[in-house]
């Protein structure tokens, strides 16, 4: 039997994705379970596995090329006889709009993939090895830690572990080399090169999923509020938490998660003509990508981990997403969130509101302001502008401002709460 090979959905709003590499090349033999291609969803790098054993006979999607979800990107034969008449039944899908009369191939849950970097140890000391290998280390009790990976971007196959373990590799489950697919589109670099005047240059995955979030975002009935907030004490504090390994973003996000306790209309979103309140409150914060886009992890129960955690999960979220190794729900799950210019020295800016949340905070940088006191005296205090974007079928302005009052109470007259 020829099965086709069908490019998964790995989102709720994935339309179409991208092959990164495939973990096997024509001819080679698939066993149930193994992974067999790296696809690129809007946001992060999956794992593909086959439900089914059998040859791979044919790639009808190249790496680095798109095709879209439900299509046939190859053809699986069940028996090594069957593989060239897999090539010409892949030869008059190219030339016919496909029709899924044959079985699909089923595919698993998907785990994230390696990072980018040939050779280099994931974030946060994970072992990245394929479903395979990892049971075979636990078949031989090998640690994958001292395992050599030699696969695509020094992965670990089932091979690295045979050999490790003294076993001989077997030929059913060697895996591609890690050469790369010979394709007419190159897959893109970590860091593009610079955009040649007048071109034309194609977005990548993550770039259209920024740009089909915000047209969404436009059917949406939004306002702003502004407010500017003293900073001394939270500067203060910044700088006795540093040390220790704590971030601006941390105090941040752990701030605003403390003040929408008491808000939960901030923290709910628009749903069906009716109002969602989020169970838990999880602070999405937007962060640039090296190849284009953002994208915005989450640290999720935000209020209810203390400082130092949240900072050392927060470091570890940028890590994997600049990776592609978030899982969907790492950065889908949100129901407030921040973006941060103010590193750049932005005074002040506006957020277009997320698809799925009611509110987003803009922050702009803290800087030094000659300020007016209630007793009549100036003097230079640091402040920082914050600018509220609201749903506003669900929050209205005295929300907003009641929201940012509070938050801006917190962080003037009482910041070492945040530390407890």
């Amino acid at each position: 039997m020829i099965r086709d090979i069908f490019m998964p959905a790995l989102s709720s709003t994935m339309t179409e994705g991208k092959i990164v590499s495939w973990l096997k090349q024509p001819g080679d033999r698939v066993e149930k379970g193994e992974t067999i291609v790296v696809v690129e969803s809007d946001k992060a790098d999956m794992d593909v596995e086959s439900f089914y054993s059998g040859f791979l006979a044919t790639i009808i999607t190249a790496a680095g090329q798109e095709a879209p979800v439900g299509s046939a990107i190859a053809l699986l034969a069940e028996t090594e006889a069957e593989i060239e008449q897999a090539k010409q039944q892949a030869q008059g899908q190219a030339s016919a709009t496909p029709a899924p009369a044959v079985a699909p191939v089923a595919v698993a849950a998907p785990t994230p993939t390696t990072a980018p970097a040939p050779t280099a140890p994931a974030p946060n000391g994970r072992i990245v090895a394929s479903p395979r290998a990892k049971k075979l280390a636990k078949q031989f009790k090998v640690d994958l830690a001292t395992v050599n990976g030699t696969g695509p971007y020094g992965r670990i196959v089932a091979a690295d572990v045979e050999s490790a373990a003294g076993q001989t590799p077997s030929a059913a489950v060697v895996t591609a080399t890690p050469t790369p697919v010979a394709t007419p589109a190159p897959v893109p670099q970590p860091i593009p090169a610079p955009a040649t005047p007048g071109e034309v240059k194609p977005m990548n995955t993550l770039q259209k999923a920024v740009v089909k979030n915000m047209m969404a975002s436009l059917q949406v009935p939004d306002f702003r509020v502004g407010y500017t907030i003293t900073t001394d004490g939270l500067d203060a504090l910044y700088k006795q938490v540093k040390p220790k390994g704590v971030t601006m973003t941390a105090l941040l996000a752990k701030a605003v998660a403390m003040t929408l306790q008491k808000h939960p209309i901030v923290n709910a979103s628009y749903v069906n003509d009716g109002i969602h309140y989020a169970s838990g409150i999880n602070v999405s914060i937007a962060v640039a990508m090296p190849d284009g886009g953002l994208i915005t992890p989450v640290l999720k129960n935000a209020d209810q981990l203390d400082l130092y955690s949240l900072s050392r999960n927060w470091q570890d979220l940028v890590a994997r997403a600049r990776a592609k190794q978030l899982q969907p729900d790492e950065y889908n799950s949100g129901t407030f969130t921040i973006s941060n210019l103010g590193m750049f020295g932005v005074d002040r800016f506006d957020a277009i509101l997320p698809p799925g949340q009611g509110a987003i905070m803009a922050v702009g940088a803290s800087k030094p302001q000659l300020v007016a006191g209630d007793d009549g005296q100036f003097g230079v205090k640091r402040q920082m502008q914050v600018n509220l974007t609201c749903d506003h079928r669900i929050i209205y302005g005295a929300d907003a401002a009641s929201f940012l009052k509070d938050l801006a109470k917190l962080i003037e007259t009482n910041p070492q709460s945040l530390t407890l």
